[in-house]
């Protein structure tokens, strides 16, 4: 496919896309029930864009978008795009107050939803111009349905005049923080900004016309934007949207895609699956597979070392993997997938050396909605676990004297949306993005996250420790830590409490026969109690005596994304956290030890 240089808008991208490849699938569902073919959808684009055209919304008019993954959204947001609107997403986690002052600050025109979300829109109580259902109006409310955009232009309206007066600059998208610290904030990003991050893909990793992937996490997250919407737009690639993401697993194995962004927690249900199926295999099968990832963990463990792959080794791993690993990948739907992302959190070095042992290549990135997506990545051809890789081209790091990584480059955003004071607070006088994230730059340029430079932890002592590599080494260390927050700021010694991860704490309850096995029952029960016990203990036995963990308490709820703890986007909403528990931290710190407060064991460093 034509390289993304030549592009100067994502409008020019999508006609010259649709032009180069009419009848190649674009746009599919689970199983194929529905597609589009490049054709269709851009013959559907111009007839949305009509449509809203016909509304009255004009270039730099703002258009809401509460969709599940669907080829709806896709054709939506691109029609809008040709209009010059500026669309943006909501997580449909959101509650009624959030999507208000969504709709507020954004000036928002129109909404564009599904039945499903229409109580919360309405429950918002924020008047605007028009309402369209894409699954059909609802008596009672003055929506639209799609049909009735597809079907109405207004008279005059000359389509490709219109998508030609987009310029590079225009803004294409607002990507909303996740408000970890207050109200959120708007991020503007230009087309210019999408198109320098999609080409920086590109110089390393190529994205090509007859590559496939997966649509699922929320189109809120500049992750799914980028991966799922953007590349596809620029580079004609074929997108299966999936409207429930717990059928990921399903998922891959109908579309079998050649690159897919998982977050961290997917990769690690996916392990647990593989690793059940191990478990349950027949003894024979099961000694198969235990020597193949025994022979190719130490081949990706000789390559991450810089050591020579011993020649026996490699041939007795290019046997196993044949036999072995392949039909394995080909099981889960990963036969075809040349690379895969992971980000938007850390991840388990141990998970990732997993799949590379599988014969997966996992590029580990950073960045953030401010960057366009990645600003970091593990080049294929020389991935370094536990690093979030160098920058990626065209864009330059910098370290300030506190820790804090500085970016610039053309993925920066524009600003925030009405709010020059906490942009300007963002970047320094001569251009750099302040990042809040405390990193190390080694001699090759690989970066390793420390920590949020707002969220260290100071101690009674005067002591800096990191509560994100605290808790990192407490995941690693037990696979039933979900969620952990660890708090010591102002104490003489470092708390904790945990969520548990549901599917490996279901799993273990299955194991042990645990008849229970709800939160409530597992966070008392004395088999998960002592196996996160035993994991803290392995994690203190890594950390220094003032970062090890003391107490902690195992909570009875399940922390989901978009709650009360955290973000959508996974990050700690670690105010909320201390204001909700902050009953359960006074306990943690009283003489004598409570019901339901625990000790790790002696096993400390």
């Amino acid at each position: 496919m034509t390289t993304t240089v030549q592009f100067t808008t994502l409008c020019e991208a999508f006609q010259h896309t649709a032009a180069l490849r009419p009848d190649a699938v674009a746009l599919r569902t689970l199983g194929g029930a529905q597609e589009l073919t490049w054709r269709e959808y851009a013959d559907r684009v111009r007839r949305v864009a009509g449509g809203l055209d016909s509304l009255g919304l004009r270039r730099g008019d703002t258009m809401a978008l509460l969709l599940t993954n669907r080829p709806e959204f896709n054709l939506v947001d691109t029609a809008a795009l040709h209009l010059g609107l500026v669309p943006f997403s909501i997580y449909q986690t959101s509650a009624p107050a959030q999507i208000a002052y969504l709709l507020r600050h954004s000036r928002c025109r129109v909404v564009v939803t599904e039945r499903q979300f229409l109580d919360q829109v309405r429950a918002a109580g924020v008047p605007v111009e028009h309402l369209v259902v894409v699954d059909g109006p609802v008596e009672g409310t003055a929506s639209l349905g799609l049909d009735d955009l597809e079907n109405t232009e207004a008279d005059g309206f000359d389509f490709d005049a219109t998508w030609r007066s987009v310029e590079g600059s225009d803004v294409l998208t607002l990507i909303y923080t996740s408000g970890t610290t207050g109200d959120p904030k708007g991020v503007e990003l230009t087309h210019a900004n999408v198109l320098a991050g999609i080409m920086a893909v590109d110089d390393e990793l190529g994205v090509h016309a007859e590559d496939r992937t997966i649509s699922y996490l929320p189109s809120a997250h500049i992750a799914d934007r980028v991966s799922a919407h953007y590349i596809q737009i620029a580079h004609g690639i074929e997108v299966t949207s999936i409207t429930d993401a717990r059928r990921v697993a399903e998922a891959l194995v109908d579309a079998r895609p050649t690159f897919w962004f998982a977050v961290p927690r997917v990769w690690q249900k996916i392990k647990l699956a593989l690793e059940s199926r191990l478990a349950a295999a027949p003894a024979e099968q099961a000694a198969a597979i235990s020597r193949a990832f025994e022979v190719a963990l130490a081949r990706v463990r000789a390559q991450q070392a810089g050591l020579d792959v011993e020649p026996e080794v490699e041939a007795e791993f290019q046997a196993l993997d044949q036999a072995v690993l392949a039909p394995m990948r080909a099981a889960i739907g990963f036969d075809r997938m040349r690379w895969a992302m992971s980000g938007a959190a850390a991840i388990a070095p141990k998970t990732l050396e997993f799949f590379m042992a599988l014969g997966l290549t996992i590029v580990e990135v950073w960045g953030m909605s401010e960057t366009t997506g990645a600003a970091t990545y593990n080049p294929p051809s020389k991935v370094k676990i536990g690093t979030v890789g160098v920058a990626v081209p065209g864009v330059d790091l910098r370290v300030d004297e506190d820790g804090e990584l500085l970016v610039r480059g053309p993925i920066l955003m524009s600003g925030y949306r009405d709010d020059p004071a906490r942009t300007a607070e963002t970047f320094t006088e001569d251009g750099w993005l302040r990042t809040g994230d405390v990193v190390t730059i080694d001699d090759e340029g690989y970066v390793t996250i420390v920590d949020r430079k707002k969220e260290l932890i100071i101690n009674s002592g005067g002591k800096n420790m990191s509560p994100t590599a605290i808790e990192n080494t407490v995941k690693v260390a037990c696979p039933l830590v979900g969620e952990i927050v660890v708090i010591g700021d102002d104490r003489s010694y470092n708390t904790a409490l945990v969520a548990l991860e549901p599917d490996v704490s279901a799993a273990v309850a299955a194991k042990a026969g645990i008849a229970d096995a709800s939160p409530a029952a597992l966070s008392r029960h004395p088999v998960v109690v002592e196996a996160i016990r035993a994991g803290i203990a392995e994690a203190n036995a890594k950390l220094s005596r003032i970062e090890q963990v003391k107490r902690f308490r195992v909570l009875p709820t399940i922390w989901e994304p978009g709650g009360d703890e955290i973000t959508p986007t996974m990050k700690l909403k670690r105010r909320n956290i201390g204001r909700k528990y902050a009953a359960d931290v006074e306990v943690l710190y009283q003489e004598s030890l409570a019901e339901g407060v625990h000790e790790p064991s002696e096993r400390t460093g």
